[in-house]
């Protein structure tokens, strides 16, 4: 059976194993992909790119309500008047 493998760097379990921190770092900051037998168990990423990650996923949220609310009727304000609700709301 053949498996896709999305990522340029791989370690087995038994790597992971003997050396966690090391197996990772040698990732060079990029995702590890950890194999179990030869077929990709888990995926694991750096802090940096796992928080890119999340702000891709809520950019693609906030466009979809964009594209929901196009067309949708607008109201205009002014913001001097919603600093000035803001201010007061406290």
């Amino acid at each position: 059976m053949t498996y896709a493998v999305l990522a340029d760097v791989a370690a087995s379990v038994t790597d992971l194993k003997k050396d966690p921190m090391g197996t990772i770092r040698e990732g060079g900051g990029e995702t590890v992909v950890i194999l179990n037998r030869n077929e990709p168990a888990f995926y694991a990423v750096p802090p940096a790119r796992y928080e890119a990650m999340l702000e891709l996923i809520d950019d693609l949220r906030l466009a979809e309500i964009v594209r929901a609310r196009r067309g949708e009727p607008t109201v205009q304000v002014e913001i001097d008047d919603l600093i000035a609700e803001a201010g007061g709301a406290g």
